[in-house]
């Protein structure tokens, strides 16, 4: 039923125009999403840089339903690019392979990724395919061997541990010397293709991660469970992997307390960062593929705040 309602509300223009104007409503999207424009979210990058944290841009929107809408969201990267490289922060960029029209048509989405990635090569700048639900899994990966030449490190892919099949596509990946970031997966998945026990996942996380961090390249370890977080620390000093071959990554506004904690320690650290006028639909539908999702957002929150009182000051 919370899933139902949530994925209503995120249908609901009245209610978008109103979150959107709303000011409690825009503070609470404000901690996850930064802003609607490019220009907010370069200034969060800048901010994160001076940190010393790297970040990758996120321009909200997926499963658009017009081709004027996909080569609308490809453009906006590319200014993306060009204002990154321009504020002189790391040029990167994480994209959806539904936002660039997937659904419509695979060859309008290709060219649109196509653009994205010679922008950003010309930038000596990255470019991550997003994955999306179980769905895409698949046509996600195809596109990403033909967009990536041969040992180019300057386009990455995301794998799911949530996946029964992700065992499978890290060798594959670590065999053709890929980029991955290994994240959980936060999609509402039948059990006949994703484990359907936290604990499962977490063991199946725990097994990429080691097989990434002794055989990857450069892999991004996306998680914001500590315990996970120690392990892959433990396990990369007991097996001198240095910390220059790997990247811890985590959501811009989620466990800010640990991001600072992991860079000061000397971890490599990156924040990926939404940003956008999607934001509403954004969250809801965050919320809604995975209601636990309410739990750990929440969660962090009152994480972070103990964390920090908690720090002398």
């Amino acid at each position: 039923m919370l899933r139902k309602t949530l994925l209503w509300l995120s249908r609901q223009p009245r209610i978008w125009r109103f979150a959107g104007t709303n000011r409690l409503a825009r503070s609470v999207a404000s901690r996850f999403v930064a802003g609607q424009s490019p220009e907010s979210a370069v200034a969060a990058a800048v901010a994160l840089k001076a940190k010393g944290i790297t970040t990758s841009l996120d321009v909200l929107g997926e499963s658009v339903s017009e081709a004027a809408a996909a080569d609308a969201a490809a453009a906006e990267y590319r200014t993306v690019l060009d204002r990154m490289a321009a504020a002189d922060v790391e040029v990167n960029v994480s994209v959806k392979p539904t936002q660039m029209g997937l659904d419509l048509d695979p060859a309008l989405c290709e060219r649109n990724l196509q653009c994205i990635i010679d922008r950003a090569r010309a930038l000596k700048g990255f470019v991550r395919l997003d994955m999306e639900s179980s769905a895409y899994t698949q046509r996600t990966l195809d596109l990403f061997e033909r967009l990536r030449p041969e040992a180019d490190g300057g386009v990455g892919v995301v794998i799911q541990a949530a996946l029964r099949r992700s065992t499978e596509d890290v060798e594959h990946l670590i065999s053709r010397s890929a980029r991955v970031r290994l994240c959980k997966g936060a999609y509402l998945e039948p059990a006949a293709v994703a484990y359907p026990e936290k604990a499962d996942v977490d063991a199946h996380y725990q097994r990429l991660m080691e097989r990434l961090l002794v055989s990857g390249n450069y892999p991004g370890i996306a998680t914001h469970d500590e315990r996970l977080i120690r392990h892959a620390q433990r396990f990369a000093e007991s097996n001198g992997i240095g910390r220059e071959r790997f990247e811890f990554q985590m959501l811009y506004g989620v466990r800010r307390d640990l991001q600072d904690q992991l860079r000061s320690a000397g971890w490599r650290v990156r924040v990926y960062v939404p940003f956008g006028t999607q934001w509403y639909p954004y969250l809801m539908r965050r919320l809604a593929e995975r209601p636990a999702n309410i739990a750990f957002i929440l969660g962090s929150v009152i994480r972070e705040g103990i964390s920090r009182r908690s720090i002398p000051s």
